[in-house]
């Protein structure tokens, strides 16, 4: 029985996973869109950020709080 053999990956070049989608995507300057696996998953990446599905959690302060420096209200 044989074993599969991988493709050859360029020299430093290393395999990891697409943030979009898991699946294998090269991690090397030969690929424009690393660290996906392709423009599609970029772009999704892209579009999630400009509609605002990805947020930072943050405390809002309360109403009755003075906001700013207290000497200049």
């Amino acid at each position: 029985m044989t074993s599969p053999t991988r493709p050859s990956l360029p020299d430093g070049a290393r395999t990891v996973g697409c943030p979009a989608c898991g699946g294998d995507s090269l991690y090397h300057p030969s690929n424009p869109h690393r660290p996906f696996c392709g423009e599609r998953c970029k772009n999704l990446d892209l579009g999630a950020w400009a509609s605002e599905h990805f947020r930072m959690a943050a405390d809002a302060p309360a109403d009755d709080i003075p906001f700013g420096d207290p000497r200049l209200q």
